[in-house]
């Protein structure tokens, strides 16, 4: 199981020389750069606020991702896909909830289009796994995405149709593409688990490498974050 807040380890590594043995035999998801979506929504004329929910792995490393993200307004770990009375750390590692862990996005549409956020989802996680990134197995490690509306639900089916087509992944792409019945908060140790705990061996092996992703394919996107 992962460790609770204060320790070093997530899941089951059990020690930083055997973390770094086993990511530099297999690594943690490197993929080939993502090209843009074909299909996407405008820059809105005017600033406001709207709603992104991503799954794909642990949330340390998604959230660490899209709060780095020029326009990303605010992003909050949490649990999609089951119910709220299911919605607890303790109970989402049983694999029973049909929760995955997932990053809620907050987003201006006048600074970045949705199909831009879906580019970057895509380029730091491995769509192509079912219940599973890297030595991380379950329901609640699964890809996918909560759509909030008819119209991210279309750029995110057209953008992965046209990923497949152009076969950007050596596998198809299993991302569940599924309306947000409810997204739920994770406990606040959670919140920023990355960036408070810049020396836990999970995070320097598998999460630092999604942020030097974002920083070298996508510098015009890329800003520091120190916190909220």
């Amino acid at each position: 199981m992962r460790s609770q807040p204060g320790t070093l380890m997530h899941k089951s590594r059990t020690a930083l020389p055997l973390v770094l043995a086993v990511a530099a035999f297999t690594g943690c998801s490197a993929h080939a750069i993502i090209p843009a979506p074909a299909t996407d929504a405008p820059l809105a004329a005017h600033h406001g606020k709207q709603v992104a929910v991503f799954a794909g792995g642990c949330f340390w490393g998604q959230q660490a991702v899209f709060e780095r993200v020029k326009g990303v307004i605010d992003t909050t770990a949490g649990y999609d896909g089951g119910t709220k009375a299911t919605a607890t750390y303790d109970q989402v590692t049983t694999e029973t909830t049909q929760h995955a862990e997932s990053v809620k996005v907050v987003f201006d549409p006048a600074k970045i289009s949705y199909g831009t956020l879906l580019r970057v989802f895509f380029s730091v996680h491995d769509p192509t796994t079912l219940n599973r990134q890297d030595r991380d197995v379950g329901i609640s490690y699964r890809s996918a995405i909560f759509t909030q509306n008819d119209e991210q639900r279309h750029i995110a089916e057209t953008y992965i149709a046209q990923l497949n087509a152009a076969k950007v992944f050596p596998h198809p792409i299993v991302t569940q593409v599924v309306p947000d019945k409810g997204f739920y908060d994770a406990e606040s140790y959670h919140q920023d688990y990355a960036l408070n705990n810049p020396d836990n061996p999970y995070i320097m092996v598998c999460d630092r490498p999604k942020i030097e992703t974002l920083k070298k394919e996508f510098p015009s996107l890329y800003v520091e974050y120190y916190g909220k």
